[in-house]
């Protein structure tokens, strides 16, 4: 079996924000910054595989801060685990105000991705070999968020619902409920 290490397949891109790149607040786009990241992750994946790679899904975003016009935006994306054909790449954004120097943590993302080959089937990527305490954490992390994602998707599936349980749930959400059973 063939392995990497993660240092190899590593990409940071820096960007600077522009007025184009704004919504009606004049804060950078989200859309704007999710495609700059999956931009990254495609980067970080095809460098590791060797192959082009897609975009499977995407691991909760959370916009932590607005990015202003005129920050400098940094991409960083990392292998964080790697299974038979695809891989999580984890991608932070930081922008950096350049009159001040103040740096902050505006988003984190894991991206799944799938290596492909020319005829579009899924094909083998290699293994990452962890040398330190923060990659078997992430890769433990990535392990721990797919069994929770499989749970999930598998606890609300039409046939495994159980209203009952979700019921008492929703008591004191904001929603009216008006059932005609």
């Amino acid at each position: 079996m063939n392995f990497k290490e993660i240092k190899d397949s590593r990409i940071t891109i820096t960007q600077l924000m522009l007025p184009s790149n704004s919504n009606f607040s004049g804060k950078i786009h989200g859309g704007f910054i999710l495609n700059l990241m999956d931009q990254i992750a495609f980067a970080c994946a095809s460098k590791h595989s060797a192959y082009y790679c897609v975009t499977a899904s995407v691991n909760k975003v959370d916009f932590l801060k607005p990015i202003e016009v005129g920050e400098l935006v940094t991409l960083k994306a990392s292998i964080n685990f790697t299974g038979r054909t695809s891989m999580v790449v984890g991608v932070r954004v930081e922008a950096e105000n350049i009159q001040t120097g103040k740096k902050k943590h505006c988003n984190s993302s894991y991206f799944t991705m799938v290596a492909k080959d020319e005829n579009g089937k899924s094909v083998p990527v290699p293994g990452i070999i962890l040398k330190d305490a923060n990659a078997v954490r992430r890769y433990a992390r990535s392990v721990r968020r797919q069994e929770q994602s499989e749970t999930r998707n598998n606890k609300f599936k039409e046939g495994n619902f159980i209203l009952e349980e979700h019921m008492i749930e929703l008591e004191n959400e904001n929603v009216r409920i008006e059932l005609k059973l």
